[in-house]
């Protein structure tokens, strides 16, 4: 049976760009199941902000580079699902990841295997999962990052994984076609979030260098791109599919 009303499922929603996109969607009248690995309080705070905002919501803990446990998680959004009278939910966003940063001949195999695992293997194979729950006619967002053409030496390995999300998102979006599935990449640019230790926020120096790089003259709020991925999602642009979307406000042009 058919949804009342949108529904979103978006990892890694309880901070930063997940968080933003959680809320703004919900002023659309977006319903979320969102995702946490830790921070269960911020998950909750999210929660209470969407329920606010008229729209349902409920946070569910995942380690998004843990393959294993992604069955589990899929039946734990069906029982979601199922209680608020539906069977099948509209958008997913694969937002959550890690920061990585090591020079190309400094970057361990451990450290290379733990980024593949959450920003690769993750993505692919919780998409996998749960393409029996994603309504025909949905969408998928991936998020992917604005490294992948601005080159910043130390990011060689986060870039190398984001650049294969923008692949396989043109796959997704050619294999997914029959299904009506849109499939698009949202590469945000320098945000000040905590990623990376906070660095585009807090530090100064870095936060002046991306300000003189960027068209607009400041780096990018968590809000300029959850507001971009909701009106993404929106039916208004229902014939956007297969695109890399920088979001950057025209960082290193």
């Amino acid at each position: 049976m058919p949804a009342p009303s949108p529904i979103a499922l978006i990892t890694g929603g309880s901070r930063g760009l997940g968080r933003s996109t959680a809320e703004a969607l919900a002023r659309r009248g977006v319903s979320s199941i969102l995702t946490y690995n830790t921070n269960s309080d911020a998950a909750a705070e999210v929660v209470a902000f969407i329920e606010r905002a008229g729209a349902r919501a409920v946070a569910l803990q995942l380690d998004t580079g843990d393959t294993a446990a992604f069955a589990a998680f899929a039946d734990e959004v069906r029982r979601v699902l199922a209680d608020w009278g539906c069977d099948r939910f509209n958008f997913l966003v694969n937002n959550a990841g890690t920061s990585h940063a090591g020079a190309f001949g400094q970057v361990t195999e451990a450290d290379f295997d733990v980024a593949y695992r959450i920003h690769v293997k993750g993505v692919f194979f919780l998409t996998q999962t749960l393409l029996p729950l994603i309504a025909d006619g949905g969408r998928i967002v991936n998020v992917s990052s604005g490294l992948t053409r601005i080159i910043y030496p130390g990011r060689i390995a986060y870039g190398a994984m984001k650049g294969a999300v923008e692949v396989m998102t043109r796959y997704m979006a050619k294999e997914l076609g029959p299904r009506r599935i849109a499939v698009n990449t949202v590469a945000p640019g320098a945000i000040q979030t905590d990623f990376s230790g906070g660095v585009v926020r807090d530090n100064p120096e870095v936060n002046r260098h991306i300000s003189e790089t960027t068209a607009l003259g400041r780096p990018g709020l968590p809000d300029d791109i959850g507001r971009m991925i909701a009106a993404l999602l929106s039916e208004d642009n229902r014939w956007i599919n297969a695109q890399r979307i920088e979001v950057s406000g025209g960082q290193a042009i």
